[in-house]
């Protein structure tokens, strides 16, 4: 069960009752804090964007190449077929890169600032 946090008199009321609190501050000035963001922050960021690019390659050449989308490939499997298919493997692909990413590189630097943060409240 989580301890609750009470705010601390400076704390202005529409401030959340934990996001002043000085363990949050400390720890958000930690490089484990800052590693934690970056790891995040680089595969998110570049994975959002070639999935963007591809998705609107597929909706660009649904709409304006659509004699090649046609072509045939097998029986009456045609290439938009195929693109549409990919769209959800690669969804796949990307969500399994991004969890083994994240317990690569950015879990250790989670677990030691739960750590920290259990340490530095008394759990």
């Amino acid at each position: 069960m989580a301890e609750e946090v009470r705010p601390s008199p400076q704390d202005s009321p529409g401030t959340h009752q934990r996001s002043g609190h000085a363990v949050y501050e400390h720890l958000h000035a930690s490089d484990d804090f800052q590693e934690v963001r970056r790891g995040y922050r680089s595969f998110a960021i570049p994975a959002t964007i070639a999935f963007l690019v591809w998705y609107l390659l597929y909706v660009v050449m649904s709409n304006w190449a659509t004699e090649f989308m046609d072509t045939k490939v097998i029986g009456n499997v045609n290439v938009a077929l195929i693109f549409g298919l990919l769209q959800f493997a690669s969804t796949f692909l990307i969500a399994w890169l991004y969890a083994r990413h994240m317990n690569r590189h950015v879990d250790p630097a989670a677990r030691r600032l739960e750590q920290r943060y259990n340490e530095e409240v008394g759990r």
